[in-house]
C-alpha cells in the first residue's frame, strides 16, 4: 500500500486500548525532550567519581604490566625454542599489519554493536582472552609440546617454534588491538571533563604496569617458592601475569556502566508513536552517555517514506568493507593530521625502544651479541641489558610522574604546549644518548621517554575528544542534521590507534635495512631524535587544537 500523508498519520495515532493519562504522559516526556531537558538522560552525561575513572584505568595498568612481561620475556623464549633470526621479522610484522587492516573493522563494527552488555565490553573481553591465551602460548608453548607428543628431536622443536610464534602473534595483536574500544568505552560513558581525567589515570596505571612487569621480569624466580612449584621461570611469570591482568580486566569491566545500544534504540521510536511527525527529524540531537547523537538508523520521517530497509539493515549496509573505507577517506583533514603526527610520534618512539636494550649492550658497554656466550665480551653484553632494563623502567616511572604533572601544565600550555614538548624533549634526548653514549647520562636521559609516552597516550585522544564536541555542539546547532552518519568514536579512536601499527610495520621494515647499513645501532637512536624533531614541527604547524 503506497504511504501517504493521511495514512501514515493514522498509523502514528495511538491505539484505542491507551487511556488519555499515558498519552499526556507521553506528550508531557516528547515536550521535555524537544526543550532538550532530560528525557533519556542528561545531555552531558553525569560527573563520575574518581574512583569509578581509576577502576576504568585498571585495564591499561593490566595490558601494560604484560607488555613489559612480553618485552623481558620474549627473546629468551623465542631464543630457547631454536627459532632461527631470518623468522624475527617475520613474528614482529605479522601482528602489526593485521592490526591495520582490522582495527577499523572493530572499531566500526563496536559502533554499532547491540550486545546487552553494552557496546565496547564484549569487544574488551574478547581481546582480553586473547592476550591471556597468547601469552599462555608464548609462555609455555616448549611445555604444551612436551606434554602433547612424546617425540623427541627436529619435528618437536618446530611444533614448539610454531606455537611460541603464534602466542606472540595473538598476544601483540590482542593487546595492540585492545586500546581502541577501552578509548571509545571511556568517551562514551563520560562527560568531557571526566574524559580528560580519564585519561591522565590511563597515562598513570600505564606507567606504573609498565614499571611493575619490568620489576618482575628482573627478579630471579627459578630459585624461589613459587619457581620450584610450579616448574619454571616462564611458568612464575606466566602465572604471576595472568592473575594480575585477570584482577585488572574484571575491575575494568565493572567500573562503569554501558547502556546497550538496543535500548537506546527501542527508547527513541516510542517517540514515533504520536500524531505529530514533523517534529521528529531533531531526534538525532538527543546525547547522553549512552544515546549517540548520529545514529544513521534514526531518520527524519521522509527519509523513512522513501526507504523499505530496517534500521538493522542500515546497520549492517554501513558495516561493509566499502562503506568504511569511504568513511575512512573522508575523515575531515584535521582528523587526518592527528593520524599523521600520531604516526610520526609512535614511529620515533619505537625505533629507540624496541632497539634500546641492545644500544645499551653494544655502544654503552661495549659488549658484543655475537661472542660466544662464555666470554667477556659477550658477558659485557648481557650486564648492558640488564642496565637497559633499568633505563625501560625509569621510562615507564617518568611517564606515571609526568601523567600527573601534565593535569597541572595543562591550564597554561594548552594541549598544543604539552603535545610540541613531548616530541621536544624526546627529541632532544634521544639525540643527546645516540651522541655522548655514557651510561649515568643515558640513564637520566630516560626519563625523557616517559614524557613522550605518557603524551602519546594522552594528548591525541584528548584532541579527539575535542574534536567530538566541536562536532556535537555544531549538530545541536543545525538542528541534529548529522554530518557524517558512517563514522562513530570507536572508528576515530581506532583510526588514531592503528597508526601504532603502521609505524611497527615502518620500524620492523626500515630499522633492519638502516643498521645493516650503517653497521651500528647508533643509527637507530639518531634516526628517532630526527623524526621526533621533524614531529615537533608537524604538530606545531598541521594539527588542529580546539581553543
Amino acid at each position: 500500500m503506497p504511504l501517504t500523508k493521511q495514512n501514515f498519520s493514522e498509523v502514528l495515532l495511538p491505539p484505542p486500548e491507551v487511556d488519555n493519562a499515558t498519552r499526556d504522559s507521553i506528550r508531557e516526556k516528547d515536550d521535555s525532550f524537544l526543550a532538550g531537558e532530560d528525557a533519556f538522560g542528561s545531555v552531558e552525561p553525569v560527573k563520575k567519581p574518581t574512583g569509578r575513572l581509576v577502576m576504568h584505568s585498571m585495564a591499561m595498568f593490566g595490558r601494560e604490566f604484560c607488555y613489559a612481561v612480553e618485552a623481558a620475556f620474549v627473546t629468551p623464549v623465542l631464543l630457547s625454542v631454536g627459532l632461527p633470526k631470518h623468522l624475527y621479522s617475520l613474528v614482529w610484522l605479522i601482528s602489526p599489519i593485521l592490526g591495520f587492516v582490522l582495527q577499523p573493522v572493530v572499531g566500526s563494527a563496536s559502533d554499532h554493536c547491540t550486545s546487552g552488555w553494552g557496546k565496547r565490553r564484549p569487544y574488551i573481553l574478547a581481546l582480553g582472552v586473547m592476550m591471556l591465551l597468547g601469552m599462555a602460548l608464548y609462555l609455555n608453548g616448549d611445555m604444551v609440546i612436551s606434554a602433547v607428543t612424546t617425540k623427541r628431536g627436529q619435528q618437536q622443536q618446530t611444533w614448539a617454534i610454531v606455537i611460541t610464534m603464534l602466542g606472540v602473534v595473538l598476544f601483540d595483536f590482542a593487546a595492540d588491538f585492545i586500546d581502541g574500544p577501552i578509548k571509545a568505552y571511556l568517551f562514551d560513558v563520560c562527560s568531557h571533563q571526566d574524559k580528560e581525567k580519564g585519561l591522565h589515570y590511563h597515562a598513570l596505571l600505564t606507567g606504573l604496569g609498565g614499571a611493575l612487569g619490568y620489576l618482575t621480569g628482573a627478579i630471579d624466580w627459578a630459585h624461589t617458592i613459587l619457581g620450584r612449584f610450579l616448574g619454571s621461570e616462564f611458568q612464575v611469570i606466566f602465572f604471576i601475569a595472568a592473575l594480575v591482568f585477570l584482577i585488572c580486566l574484571t575491575v575494568h569491566l565493572c567500573s562503569i556502566p554501558e547502556a546497550p545500544l538496543r535500548d537506546a534504540n527501542a527508547e527513541t521510536k516510542l517517540l514515533l508513536k504520536l500524531d505529530e511527525p514533523y517534529e521528529y527529524g531533531s531526534i538525532v540531537k538527543v546525547k547522553n552517555s549512552y544515546l549517540e547523537s548520529g545514529y544513521a538508523e534514526i531518520r527524519t520521517l521522509p527519509d523513512l517514506g522513501k526507504s523499505t530497509e530496517t534500521p538493522h539493515t542500515e546497520v549492517q549496509r554501513r558495516m561493509t568493507i566499502k562503506s568504511l573505507l569511504k568513511a575512512l577517506l573522508s575523515m575531515p583533514s584535521h582528523y587526518r593530521c592527528l593520524c599523521v603526527s600520531h604516526l610520526i610520534g609512535w614511529t620515533a618512539f619505537l625505533s629507540n625502544m624496541l632497539f634500546f636494550t641492545d644500544f645499551m649492550g653494544q655502544i654503552v658497554y661495549h659488549g658484543d651479541p655475537y661472542a660466544p656466550h662464555n666470554s667477556t665480551a659477550y658477558l659485557t653484553y648481557e650486564r648492558g641489558v640488564e642496565i637497559g632494563c633499568w633505563g625501560m623502567c625509569i621510562n615507564a616511572v617518568s611517564s606515571s610522574l609526568y601523567s600527573y604533572l601534565q593535569k597541572a601544565l595543562l591550564p597554561y600550555i594548552r594541549l598544543k604546549g604539552l603535545y610540541f614538548i613531548g616530541y621536544l624533549l624526546f627529541g632532544l634526548g634521544t639525540g643527546f644518548i645516540g651522541l655522548f653514549p655514557r651510561v649515568h647520562s643515558t640513564l637520566a636521559l630516560c626519563s625523557l621517554f616517559g614524557v613522550m609516552s605518557s603524551t602519546l597516550y594522552t594528548v591525541p585522544f584528548n584532541l579527539i575528544a575535542e574534536y567530538h564536541r566541536e562536532e556535537e555542539s555544531q549538530k545541536q546547532q543545525h538542528k541534529g542534521k548529522a554530518e557524517d552518519p558512517g563514522r562513530g568514536k570507536g572508528i576515530d579512536c581506532a583510526a588514531l590507534t592503528c597508526m601504532v601499527q603502521l609505524a611497527q610495520i615502518i620500524v620492523g621494515v626500515g630499522l633492519g635495512f638502516l643498521v645493516s647499513a650503517a653497521g651500528s645501532v647508533v643509527v637507530v637512536v639518531i634516526s628517532a631524535s630526527a623524526v621526533s624533531l621533524i614531529g615537533c614541527c608537524f604538530v606545531a604547524l598541521f594539527v588542529r587544537y580546539v581553543e
